[in-house]
């Protein structure tokens, strides 16, 4: 599986349907502290947003929504791929990804077979408080020695003047969420990195 090299995360609809118009191919929808109804109203809306512009969707978490709702890609957390119906996943036929921070939780993510990993925080992030350090890009290269073909995603601090070299380290996808949402023109950082990565 090929993933886009650029993967913005949006925290709802709203900013789904501002970025996604602009040439976005591939998103997350990541959705805190909603019920499962606005949750599933949400995913709803996104589904024909993607759809319209060409764009893969991919929701967070909500694997149980995904199922309902005919989504065909999700992501989870280590929580998450602990709980998650991983057999309802597969028969349903929805790809999905997983977040790692260390070995013990590749482990974890690989005996999943999972259609990708995540690799972060890569820089420190602002977003929240994580128990990890910053991996770097030296931790990128071991990840791709690690899970060989299966593509990687790296998360965390990421701008477009860092991307080169995250790329370089082995990493198939950027996901980014910080560097465009505080931007004080984000349509314009967006674009900025649509070009940036379709030039390489």
């Amino acid at each position: 599986m090929m993933l886009e090299r650029f993967y913005p995360i949006v925290p709802d609809i709203g900013w789904l349907e501002r970025i996604v118009p602009l040439g976005v191919k591939l998103v997350q929808l990541r959705i805190k502290d909603a019920s499962p109804d606005d949750v599933a109203a949400q995913a709803k809306r996104a589904a024909v947003v993607c759809a319209e512009n060409g764009c893969t969707l991919v929701l967070n978490d909500y694997w149980e929504v995904a199922l309902d709702t005919g989504i065909g890609f999700i992501h989870l957390g280590q929580d998450d791929l602990r709980d998650a119906d991983l057999e309802a996943i597969k028969l349903a036929g929805i790809k999905f990804g997983v977040s790692t921070h260390d070995e013990a939780e590749l482990d974890l993510a690989l005996a999943a077979e999972p259609d990708y990993v995540a690799l972060g925080p890569i820089y420190e992030t602002k977003l929240k408080a994580m128990p990890w350090a910053p991996q770097g890009l030296d931790k990128i290269k071991e990840w791709r020695r690690k899970i060989g073909t299966l593509p990687l995603v790296a998360i965390g601090g990421l701008t477009p003047e860092r991307a080169a070299g995250v790329l370089d380290a082995g990493a198939d996808s950027l996901a980014v969420i910080t560097d465009f949402l505080t931007s004080s023109d984000p349509d314009a950082r967006i674009e900025d990195w649509l070009r940036q990565l379709q030039a390489r």
